[in-house]
């Protein structure tokens, strides 16, 4: 916490076309929390890199990353927007808490699990040490709440530890941060197959529904959905597919499972299917506008990149200069 407000903080990868998923468990819900929190909306550009990125791609989706945040609703007025690598700090903090970070606690994360099995001819250092500069971004601004998916609770729970082992050596240097899963939207699954998380980097575009998606394509991917045995629609442990669909439909209309059972008893899948995909579209229209419109506007978002990162940086600075001097770094200014 700086001052009497409350701090919350986000990150988005720049690592191609965000999902549904992405948006209705985090994007749609991130500008409620400027109402109550300061609050640092970051484009997590260092992030990406565990994995190969080809430069002028990583810089495009880097913009349209930035843009998109601006077209979900996050005003620049209201919240600190700003990309990662343009804050040197937050790389300066990581290595110190490398050094506060156990190497089994690292080895067990999940996500380092499933990315080594995904990318096998690249296990690198920065994606094993992938938690550490996530804790860095978080603990630099000291962060009370962190709004996440649930598959990122684990690296929040990681960056509690580390921030309350450093306290117990340098007492009162950070605030501990608590994890917010969003209830509404938390796990939307893949069309393709209704027991995987929806994910951006799936191979099958028909199992992905994404953001920028235009209307035709929206309505064509939820007509392929994978559903289930029967016609009911009806959400159930037994019934996957048609459960997701529902979820689905249920985020963007606001409807409750039960309504919605009511509302399509006696119909068959298909035009469920349909009905799905036209909310799923007449809900990502204006956003799909707005983002258009802040793209092309290149000179404003380099001016948001500029005052975010200034911003930012007047608070990652205050942070840094504290853990600094309680290690025993040299300071002369």
């Amino acid at each position: 916490m700086f001052g009497e407000q409350k701090v919350s903080y986000s990150g988005v990868q720049p690592s191609g076309n965000l999902t549904i998923g992405n948006y209705l468990g985090a994007l749609r819900n991130f500008s409620e929390y400027s109402q109550q929190y300061k609050t640092f909306y970051c484009v997590v550009d260092q992030h990406a890199i565990t994995v190969r990125q080809v430069p002028a791609e990583l810089r495009r989706r880097t913009y349209e990353t930035l843009a998109l945040y601006m077209a979900c609703g996050l005003d620049p007025e209201k919240n600190t927007l700003y990309v990662q690598s343009m804050v040197r700090e937050h790389a300066s903090l990581a290595w110190i808490l490398n050094c506060f970070t156990m190497f089994g606690e690292l080895s067990r994360m999940t996500q380092f699990k499933d990315k080594s099995a995904k990318h096998a001819d690249n296990i690198n250092a920065g994606l094993f040490t992938y938690p550490v500069l996530m804790a860095s971004d978080i603990l630099l601004y000291q962060t009370d709440v962190v709004p996440v998916g649930i598959d990122q609770k684990q690296h929040v729970e990681l960056c509690r530890d580390i921030a309350e082992r450093f306290n117990q050596i340098y007492p009162d240097t950070f605030t501990v941060p608590t994890p917010v899963i969003s209830k509404q939207g938390m796990k939307i699954m893949s069309l393709a197959d209704p027991t995987k998380k929806m994910s951006k980097s799936d191979e099958n575009v028909n199992a992905v529904v994404y953001i920028l998606d235009d209307r035709d394509t929206i309505i064509r991917k939820f007509k392929r959905a994978v559903t289930d045995s029967g016609s009911e629609v009806r959400a159930a442990d037994d019934k996957p597919g048609i459960t997701n669909l529902m979820n689905i439909y249920s985020c963007f209309t606001g409807k409750s499972l039960e309504e919605i059972e009511r509302e399509f008893a006696g119909v068959g899948y298909g035009e469920f299917k349909l009905a799905v995909g036209e909310a799923t579209a007449d809900a990502l229209a204006p956003v799909q506008e707005e983002f258009r419109q802040r793209l092309a506007d290149k000179a404003g978002l380099e001016a948001q990149m500029k005052r975010g990162a200034e911003e930012a940086s007047y608070y990652a600075r205050r942070t840094l200069s504290k853990v600094e001097k309680k290690l025993g770094f040299v300071q002369i200014r």
